[in-house]
């Protein structure tokens, strides 16, 4: 079946032993409808080192339809968190990546993914993250990798690597935010019950989604007040009066609760907000800086910037012209559009 020159192929590399959970993760976010979104869905394949009926680490069995010469035309290959950091993972898959790299595929290293990636030479002289747990064996065995303890996941371009499972799912949405614009992102994130995009390090531990207002939550309700204020001046100390807290409650809560401090955590809502009006509206930039909360348009323009390595004008062009690109693609009936 066609599916369409413009469609982004992911492969999912499988294994014996994998952990269920950890490769539900990328199936799950990539996985998704995205076409009833409004951008084109991915093309998703699982591929091992053979095809059949291979055993995962909780018992049961699940079969893999693609070999690793799939991975030879996959545009992104996702390798999920590796059974055993000790086991060296094999020549085959170690070339395999090795050449996809080469040619110029994206790759993916999510939790203990990492250790393959970094096997295989490809993270040589880069940054990169893992989870905490393994981090002492990952600096002992591949010393001239840049190693960052606290990172949830971390972006070099052509290579992604992330923590743990929760982190996984961030790196993932990330992707697809890179791909779709942050609205698709934020969609799916919806879908999942999870945060859009967290601020933090893998160091803090999240709690339960923000409740809604009245559920008995001060400080759930008054961040989703905030959230909803955006565009007014926020303080700390008119947020910890809102929940009525102390200024000293209110600050060791919020960052038990969000894993970042308050000003970081308001300048990536601000931040999110005006990536979505660039995606989605026609205003001006001056309006969106107002709407955002950034008071300025040279505010909106430098933090910005310096988040996204771009200008919010020219992020608009390039998100307008990526979806102009895709649109032969989103119109498509889903039959169409990708392999069933």
């Amino acid at each position: 079946m066609s599916i369409g020159q413009n469609v982004h192929t992911i492969a999912i590399v499988a294994f014996e032993g994998i952990s269920p959970f950890h490769l539900s993760v990328p199936c799950i976010v990539f996985g998704d409808d995205l076409l009833k979104l409004g951008a084109p869905r991915y093309r998703l394949l699982i591929a091992g080192e053979k095809t059949g009926s291979i055993r995962t680490m909780s018992g049961f069995s699940i079969a893999v339809e693609h070999d690793l010469a799939s991975l030879a035309g996959a545009d992104t290959i996702v390798v999920p968190a590796w059974d055993d950091p000790g086991r060296r993972p094999s020549k085959r898959l170690l070339d395999a990546l090795r050449v996809a790299h080469a040619r110029g595929a994206r790759l993916v290293g999510l939790c203990l993914g990492t250790f393959v990636l970094a096997e295989a030479g490809l993270l040589d002289g880069r940054a990169a993250s893992t989870h905490w747990a393994w981090a002492d064996e990952f600096e002992r065995a591949y010393p001239q990798v840049a190693l960052n303890r606290n990172a949830l996941y971390l972006d070099e371009g052509d290579i992604l690597t992330s923590a743990g499972t929760a982190a996984a799912i961030d790196c993932c949405l990330h992707i697809v935010r890179n791909d779709h614009g942050a609205e698709i992102a934020n969609r799916i994130a919806r879908r999942l019950v999870v945060a859009p995009h967290r601020q933090g390090d893998q160091a803090q531990y999240i709690e339960a989604p923000l409740p809604s207002p009245g559920s008995g939550d001060p400080l759930g309700a008054t961040i989703a007040w905030a959230i909803e204020h955006l565009d007014e001046p926020l303080s700390l100390e008119r947020l910890a009066d809102h929940a009525g807290m102390s200024l000293r409650s209110f600050t060791r809560h919020f960052r038990k609760k969000t894993g970042t401090t308050f000003t970081q955590w308001l300048l990536a809502q601000r931040l999110a907000v005006a990536q979505r009006l660039l995606e989605t509206g026609s205003c001006s930039v001056d309006h969106i800086a107002d709407m955002a909360g950034f008071g300025s348009t040279v505010s909106l323009r430098q933090h910005f910037t310096r988040a996204f390595s771009i200008s919010p004008a020219s992020y608009r062009r390039q998100f307008q012209n990526k979806k102009s690109s895709n649109r032969v693609v989103s119109d498509r009936k889903p039959s169409e559009a990708a392999v069933t």
